[in-house]
């Protein structure tokens, strides 16, 4: 029993740390990867590429009724969980895939796509198809804590995918890129999962199985199906309404916006709810760990979207092909606004669903879908383009309502733990900002992010006494 739990230890530490490595490296070839293609793309391009991407988790929610997760979750499974789950499964992504297949010219007429989208499509298809197959190993290896194995495919997946992208965008092979990339990535992916983790796939039902099963399953969808209402679903309209150049200019200035809270808040976002759920009972402890995510998030996001917001008109005339990004420049700066609010709302929903306050998480879920598909349709009609990032801004603002909730549960100060760092932030953006008084050039535009950076460390120490290399040593010693 001790040898089993000292495993079970030894996989979460070497799991955790591969879900770590796993998100960054995927997150910086991503950025990579989508800077190259706002190069070579034209926005109308990469606006379908967009929209394309959107179909995905609409396919996964009809695919799936919430039993991958319930068999993870269950405690112990048989055959028949396994053959009950993988059967429901199939014959729900045919029927969806038949629906999808038969739904291509309603689709394609629709938004007026043309007929290399309609190739990319059915290779979204495909690779739906092929991902579903490896459900059922991936769950093998969830369920013996062997993540590091998953990590593997999905680095492999993303690096195939990422580097066939950026040379065949630079080929100019145009919709072809994604369509070719897309079956590369899905056949590659599906190969080798089922090399780390094989299994044979068996078909048969068990009413006994399925029961227990969507027990759990069935309310699990329902926070799948609000969130794909309040991010996904919303693209197909903004696609229709602005068109595919605007949702260009929307995914573009959203997708480099929210880059740095891909990368810092999502990993947090991992490790804080087992962390909160291991101390729930321990308020004063979750109290000052509130404390100090709110200090060094704050601490690094706060300079990163101010130094963005100043240096991104810049970035546009520096990089080559990248003028025609200029009419989106304005939507990132309100983007990276709202992706800089929104980050105050994610360590809350983590403490709550920690602590067994998941129906606190869920009415906030409905609230932002709600009012969501009431802002943006309404704000779309009176300021175009402008009306998405605006309607997000304002959702954002509610961590000022998820704060005081928070605070009925464990004690912890806010204002004090993001103050220091934001005044910081603005006063180094004043300093970079009328410092521009050169011709823009490499040159300059390093001297800026000089400038930002040297202003930051030492206004921070002068006036708050914050060294940020003893900060930053701080975290990897606790």
């Amino acid at each position: 029993m001790a040898q089993d739990e000292n495993n079970i230890k030894k996989n979460s530490l070497i799991s955790l740390f591969s879900l770590f490595f796993q998100s960054g490296y995927a997150a910086i070839l991503g950025l990579v990867a989508n800077f190259v293609l706002t190069i070579v793309l034209t926005p109308s391009v990469y606006g379908i590429y967009i929209l394309t991407l959107a179909i995905i988790p609409f396919l996964n929610f009809f695919s799936d009724i919430g039993l991958g997760a319930a068999l993870v979750q269950k405690k112990n499974i048989d055959d028949d969980d396994i053959k009950t789950t993988f059967t429901i499964q199939q014959i729900m992504v045919l029927s969806v895939l038949t629906i999808a297949f038969f739904l291509t010219p309603f689709i394609r007429n629709f938004y007026n796509l043309p007929l290399e989208a309609t190739y990319l499509y059915w290779a979204v298809l495909f690779s739906f198809f092929l991902s579903s197959l490896k459900t059922i190993p991936s769950i093998k290896l969830e369920r013996s804590i062997q993540f590091q194995k998953i990590v593997l495919v999905q680095i492999v997946e993303s690096t195939v995918f990422y580097i066939a992208i950026s040379i065949l965008a630079i080929l100019n092979f145009g919709l072809a890129t994604f369509t070719i990339s897309i079956l590369l990535r899905s056949i590659v992916g599906t190969t080798l999962m089922y090399f780390l983790s094989f299994w044979v796939p068996k078909i048969g039902i068990s009413r006994v199985s399925i029961k227990s099963l969507l027990n759990f399953g069935i309310p699990f969808q329902m926070n799948v199906f609000l969130a794909l209402l309040k991010d996904d679903l919303i693209l197909f309209y903004l696609g229709k309404v602005v068109g595919m150049e605007g949702l260009a200019y929307l995914g573009w200035a959203k997708r480099w916006a929210e880059a740095p809270i891909r990368i810092v808040m999502d990993n947090i976002s991992k490790i804080m709810f087992p962390v909160f759920s291991r101390i729930q009972d321990d308020k004063i402890r979750i109290g000052a760990l509130i404390e100090k995510i709110l200090h060094f998030q704050t601490l690094l996001l706060a300079p990163i979207f101010t130094g963005a917001i100043l240096l991104m008109n810049q970035v546009i005339v520096l990089i080559p092909k990248y003028t025609k990004w200029e009419e989106a420049v304005p939507l990132f700066y309100i983007f990276a606004l709202s992706a800089f609010l929104s980050s105050y709302s994610t360590p809350f929903t983590n403490l709550f669903n920690a602590v067994g306050k998941i129906k606190t998480t869920l009415y906030f879920m409905i609230y932002w879908t709600i009012m969501s598909w009431i802002s943006i349709p309404l704000f779309t009609n009176f300021f175009g383009l402008y009306g998405f990032p605006i309607s997000l801004t304002i959702l954002s603002l509610s961590f000022i309502i998820i704060v005081p909730i928070a605070r009925k549960i464990v004690e912890f100060n806010f204002i004090s733990n993001i103050a220091k760092p934001i005044i910081i932030s603005l006063i180094m953006g004043t300093i970079v900002y009328f410092s521009n008084i050169f011709e823009i050039n490499i040159y300059t535009f390093a001297g800026s992010i000089a400038l930002g950076t040297i202003s930051y460390i030492t206004l921070l120490y002068l006036l708050f006494k914050i060294n940020l290399y003893i900060e930053v040593k701080s975290i990897f010693k606790k």
